[in-house]
């Protein structure tokens, strides 16, 4: 009988060796590796080699780049506009597809509701944490609210079952058009002498449908877990294998939820989606400036509009700060939603380059409405808010914004201010702060009902808007 063999694999990287070692030579991180059986079987003779069986393309062969035909492949179209831009357009086929998500935040109830309204595919939901009865509960809840509205002779196929073999045994009976795996880390082959969500599994099981995808043509959406640290759970390796993954992410104290692409093999990684949780299941935001925007009779100081962007989807949202005296004599600086580095950096810069002082007051940043921006042209909103908290002067509320702050203390141009401009005159702004050099090509007939008052300094910024 062979010897079983033993290795162990680093969870964030995926580099493996056949002793334990404290510290992963590849990524640098520390007490990342984990055990993984390798029984007694040759490793050509792994789950991955032999899991999809019967499921191959018989006749792969060499070819030469001119007969490979590179045209555009039709996408299977999710009926959901916030998920066909955040995967480029739809659903490629023979992709492999990784949503991740904190626990309860919709990831499933996305994807049931996706496959109720693909009424022309055959589809296979397969769940390996959640009953027959659970998901027909939800299914249930969720078709009165769906368009088109399902119907029985088009309704997917649901299978409850873990165990990968006879999963295989079903897809080859079915033959779907669409593969749902809710989630990987509940899947666990016999080939594998590990528990189900092991570093091994994983990686096996993802590999296996990896193949079967590419093979057969046939889009897989995989559901993760992730950690408490935010990242998705398993081996880091489980991200290189998949073509897209997709972050699902929100309070959940809020309606509203984000789904991000982090890696996208067939289409930007810039693009955003925006739902609305609501007692239907989730419902896409084709606005998101109208709901983000909250709707003020009166004045208040600490308020600041910006025009932020997210691919190519522009959105107004408010940023909110308060400055106030540190009352045991250690300051605090808290951001929700904003880097925290880049506002202390931006403090740095109106102490530095304008000349006040905060070093002795708190100061608490808040984008509302619990999303997160990364767009570098939210800098001037932060700036502008963080002021007007400091001083209590409000801000006008027909005044939005947008650009990038530099260290000099200088008003870098932000990359399509057109479209910016055009958001903010759509929904009623009377006076738009831009840097200066974003002023240079626009036409200043298309924007006749809104004032453009170029920016080139911090100050020069807060005089146009404090006086």
């Amino acid at each position: 009988m062979a010897k079983q063999r033993t290795a162990y694999v680093c969870s964030e990287c995926g580099y493996d060796t056949p002793k334990w070692v404290g510290r992963c030579p590849s990524c640098g991180e520390w007490n990342t590796f984990k055990e993984m059986k390798l029984g007694n079987d040759l490793p050509s003779k792994g789950a991955a080699a032999v899991a999809v069986a019967g499921l191959h393309r018989a006749g792969a062969r060499p070819m030469r780049l001119s007969e490979i035909d590179a045209s555009e492949e039709a996408r299977y179209d999710t009926h959901d506009a916030e998920l066909n831009r955040v995967l480029g357009g739809g659903l490629v086929p023979g992709s492999l597809v990784l949503l991740g998500g904190e626990p309860g935040i919709g990831k499933s109830t996305l994807l049931l509701q996706t496959v109720l309204q693909m009424t022309d595919r055959r589809i296979l939901y397969v769940s390996g944490e959640e009953s027959e009865r659970q998901i027909k509960l939800r299914a249930d809840r969720l078709a009165p609210a769906l368009t088109p509205a399902p119907s029985a002779a088009h309704e997917p196929y649901l299978l409850c079952e873990t165990k990968f073999e006879n999963i295989l045994d079903h897809i080859r009976e079915v033959n779907p058009e669409l593969l749902i795996v809710d989630s990987i880390q509940t899947l666990q082959t016999e080939m594998i002498d590990s528990s189900p969500g092991s570093v091994t599994q994983i990686r096996e099981c993802a590999t296996a449908l990896l193949k079967y995808a590419k093979d057969n043509n046939v889009p897989v959406l995989l559901i993760g877990h992730i950690t408490k640290e935010g990242s998705i759970a398993g081996p880091k390796v489980l991200e290189h294998i998949v073509d897209c993954v997709l972050q699902f992410e929100g309070d959940r104290h809020y309606f509203y939820r984000i789904l991000r692409s982090i890696k996208n093999r067939f289409g930007s990684t810039s693009e955003l989606g925006i739902y609305e949780m609501n007692a239907n299941g989730l419902r896409p935001v084709d606005n998101p400036s109208e709901l983000l925007l909250s709707q003020r009779d009166t004045a208040l100081s600490g308020v600041a509009i910006c025009a932020a962007l997210e691919g190519v989807r522009p959105f107004l949202i408010e940023t909110q700060a308060l400055v106030s005296t540190a009352a045991y004599g250690t300051p605090q600086r808290s951001a929700t939603g904003f880097d925290l580095r880049r506002l202390n950096m931006l403090l740095a810069v109106l102490e530095k380059r304008v000349g006040f002082k905060l070093g002795a007051k708190d100061v608490f940043l808040n984008i509302a409405g619990g999303i997160r921006v990364t767009d570098p042209a939210i800098d001037l909103s932060v700036i502008a808010a963080v002021l007007s908290s400091n001083v209590d002067t409000p801000i006008e509320s027909d005044v939005a914004m947008a650009g990038e702050c530099g260290l000099s203390g200088e008003i870098r141009p932000v990359t399509r201010i057109t479209q910016r401009i055009a958001e903010a005159q759509k929904l009623g702004f009377q006076r738009f702060v831009l840097p200066e050099q974003n002023l240079k090509g626009l036409d200043p007939e298309r924007f006749s009902g809104i004032r453009l008052i170029p920016v080139a300094r911090v100050e020069q910024a807060l005089r146009e808007l404090f006086g």
